[in-house]
């Protein structure tokens, strides 16, 4: 596994002691930090504040990395910049002008992924997929986590791997992600995944043995 990257969603993460949680995430080996935003609006949930944001990105010498679950994009990428954020996902479908906002994140150094649900067809984000550097296919419907896996999401990864051989993007898979999930989809082309309940926070909160067990 040493081309895959693995990210840790932090809305999985223990808040109480949010220090320990990015120092032990990153000791264990963790490649990125995934930090969904949420608005409430596009998705029936809230997620990190501006300051769990800061602090992480403070605290770790890795790639941070933030998801927009949010109605309006546009509108926090100035404070995603100022953070420094490294990776920018937005939902197209929620943005009146993607193309321009995904431009913005490219002229300030960040690096553009778009993000797309269960329930959105690749054939409405096709042009976009010249524009990007990532994908992120979400394999539950987006806002909380433990949701189960749309197993009809298998065929649009298939179709995004076609994509992927003409255009210059990466696949990265979120939800639901499973040890199993991983073998299926790395050998084919997937770059990387965001790991949560199902692997990587789980009771004993042991992140090294957890990754581990995933690379083994």
């Amino acid at each position: 596994m040493k081309d895959i990257e693995l990210s840790a969603s932090m809305m999985c993460a223990n808040y109480a002691c949010l220090r320990d949680e990015v120092k032990n995430l990153e000791e264990a080996g963790i490649d990125i930090f995934h930090i969904d935003i949420m608005d409430g609006s596009f998705v029936d949930n809230f997620g990190m504040g501006y300051q769990d944001m800061a602090f992480i990105k403070n605290n770790t010498s890795k790639q941070v990395e933030a998801h927009l679950m949010v109605s309006k994009p546009y509108n926090y990428l100035n404070i995603l910049f100022n953070l420094g954020i490294d990776i920018i996902y937005i939902h197209p479908e929620v943005d009146p002008d993607p193309a321009t906002t995904i431009e913005k994140i490219h002229q300030h150094g960040a690096i553009a992924g778009i993000a797309i649900n269960p329930g959105t067809s690749i054939s409405t984000i096709e042009e976009l997929l010249n524009t990007v550097n990532r994908v992120l296919v979400l394999g539950v419907n987006p806002g909380h986590a433990g949701r189960k896996y749309q197993p009809y999401v298998d065929k649009k990864i298939e179709r995004l791997l076609e994509l992927k051989k003409i255009l210059n993007f990466e696949i990265y898979m979120d939800g639901a992600v499973t040890i199993d999930r991983i073998n299926q989809w790395r050998t084919k082309g997937v770059k990387g995944f965001v790991l949560g309940t199902a692997t990587l926070f789980k009771k004993d909160n042991n992140y090294r043995q957890n990754l581990e067990n995933i690379k083994k």
